[in-house]
């Protein structure tokens, strides 16, 4: 279930600002890397319905993402608005 080094330098690249691999603390970055273990888990849980501890995972993730949207969203919302759209979590 973890990510492997290349399949992160790739989300890192993809969400960056400047499309550096490196650049692993911006908002942005982070909150791909959340998006991306938040569907691998969901997926497992759909097969393993009684795994509580992932799914306590999941909720734990699940609020980090948010507090960095919230973040986000007071400081740069133009910002907030790019990557609620490239990552399509609003429906």
């Amino acid at each position: 279930m973890s990510i492997t080094q290349e399949r992160k330098k790739e989300i890192f690249q993809k969400s960056s600002l400047q499309g550096s691999a490196t650049d692993t603390g911006s908002v942005e970055s982070q909150v791909s890397l959340f998006t991306t273990r938040i569907n691998e888990i969901t997926q497992h849980l759909a097969t393993n319905k009684k795994d509580n501890s992932s799914r306590l995972g999941l909720l734990k993730l699940v609020g980090k993402r948010r507090r960095l949207l919230d973040y986000l969203h007071r400081k740069d919302i133009t910002r907030y608005r790019a990557l609620i759209a490239k990552l399509e979590l609003r429906k």
